[in-house]
């Protein structure tokens, strides 16, 4: 693995990390800024402008490094991290949290630039392979970003955010010292249309033969969703699965995914092709998704995690799909978009999937899961159109 990759990839990590380090000290962290009185709404506040600025600052970052290269633009945003966490480790104001909570948002926006550098340096035959691989540390940074935010609060409850601040700073002086340009910068001066973030949307909805794949994209991130929102809550009533059982099962199934992303994708690929792979990756969250809403016992619910892990081989090769479609002076626009859209399902998708479990549960608790089947099923006409050369 080129020193290239291995610095992108552990940009992508410490984003995972970072994202979900706060969680287990967030409640005791705003009933100490708020002195112990009601925490909703600020609780609410921190995880929605971290959202919202993802949404908004992914095709920004996105188009600013298609025209100046990704490496100054990566540099800025692990700077601005490492200044947002050592400014959320000592401030004692909520007001505060939530700047470095939108700080946050924007840096962890790179997420789309970073895909761009991937695109770059990766030849089309190897890019789901690659995007696995991306989707495997990601997966163990929302494993480990959690774990070790809570072992370190209990310690000091600010400590967290020194922790992400000195591995922020590390993979900083390594992106300096070792990750070269993987594309040029274009000439001319920079203008307010590269602050535009509603500018790569026109793009998008002006290039047809991207939109179908693209909607295939954000009805993946709203499936997605479903396991992510209630799969505490579902254990729990299903199953009566207590903390320690919904902790391995969450462990289970993260170990399980990065495992797939990691050493299954690639030879899917090279297999089946990148339409193959994706039709492999539905016909199994399909599949998974059935069997979990008809499962009444808990050992079922384990069984299924390498079901849902082999799902996941769906998501790096649509992505593989899509770059094929855009020249290479575009890529870091096409992925700010799709880090934009994502984090659109990244919001909408918790809230229809509360939505539409609380309504349905009294009826039958499984019916949830049929929804997130149903949802494939009327993508499917979509997905006849997701050809390329190669595949």
């Amino acid at each position: 693995m080129n020193k290239a990759l291995i610095v992108i990839l552990s940009t992508i990590a410490l984003d995972a990390v970072g994202a979900g380090l706060i969680f287990p000290i967030l409640p005791a962290l705003l009933a100490e800024v708020t002195g112990g009185s009601d925490i909703g709404l600020l609780y609410g506040t921190l995880l929605a402008v971290y959202a919202i600025m993802q949404f908004v600052f992914s095709p920004i970052l996105g188009a600013l490094s298609d025209r100046f290269g990704r490496r100054p633009v990566l540099l800025i945003s692990l700077a601005g991290a490492l200044l947002d966490y050592l400014v959320m480790a000592l401030s004692p104001l909520g007001r505060v949290l939530v700047a470095g909570r939108a700080v946050a948002g924007i840096t962890s926006a790179n997420m789309a630039v970073a895909n761009a550098y991937i695109t770059d340096i990766t030849p089309a035959e190897q890019r789901a392979r690659r995007f696995g691989m991306v989707g495997a540390v990601m997966s163990l940074g929302f494993i480990i970003g959690p774990a070790v935010g809570g072992l370190l609060g209990t310690w000091w409850l600010r400590a967290p955010f020194l922790g992400a601040a000195l591995f922020n700073g590390l993979n900083l002086l390594l992106a300096l010292f070792v990750l070269p340009e993987s594309r040029k910068a274009s000439p001319g001066v920079l203008t307010l249309k590269e602050f535009n973030p509603l500018a790569p949307l026109v793009w998008l909805w002006n290039f047809k033969p991207l939109l179908p794949l693209v909607i295939i994209f954000v009805v993946f991130g709203l499936v997605a969703a479903i396991p992510g929102t209630i799969w505490v809550l579902y254990g729990a009533e299903r199953f009566g699965w207590d903390t320690v059982q919904t902790g391995l099962s969450l462990s289970l199934f993260g170990v399980s995914g990065a495992l797939v992303q990691a050493f299954l994708v690639g030879p899917l690929s090279r297999r089946f092709g990148d339409v193959g792979t994706l039709m492999i990756g539905v016909a199994c969250d399909m599949l998974a998704y059935v069997l979990m809403a008809f499962a009444s016992l808990g050992w079922m619910g384990y069984a299924l995690a390498p079901l849902f892990a082999l799902g996941g081989v769906a998501m790096p090769a649509l992505q593989s799909l899509v770059t094929s479609r855009v020249s290479d002076d575009q890529q870091g626009q096409l992925q700010g978009v799709l880090a934009s859209l994502m984090s659109l399902a990244g919001i909408v998708g918790p809230v229809m999937t509360t939505i539409a479990f609380f309504t349905t549960k009294s009826i039958w608790i499984g019916t949830i899961w049929l929804v997130g089947a149903a949802l494939y099923l009327l993508a499917s006409p979509l997905l006849a159109t997701a050809k390329t050369r190669g595949s």
